[in-house]
């Protein structure tokens, strides 16, 4: 019993910060996403590259 004391006082702590910032930084790393997308099509369209064809890459299916 108080060698899973230890255990939880060593990593429980650890992994509530972590489940704690993952759910907080969820929504940052969503419009961090959204926002490369957006400059993957500009970057295409400026280097006159098929915006349609990079949509494919862009969702995995190309």
């Amino acid at each position: 019993m108080d060698e899973m004391m230890k255990l939880a006082a060593n990593y429980g702590f650890p992994m509530v910060v972590a489940g704690y910032l993952l759910v907080r930084m969820e929504p940052l790393i969503k419009d961090l996403q959204k926002s490369i997308t957006l400059l993957t099509m500009v970057v295409a369209r400026q280097s006159d590259i098929d915006v349609d064809n990079m949509r494919h890459f862009i969702d995995g299916t190309g």
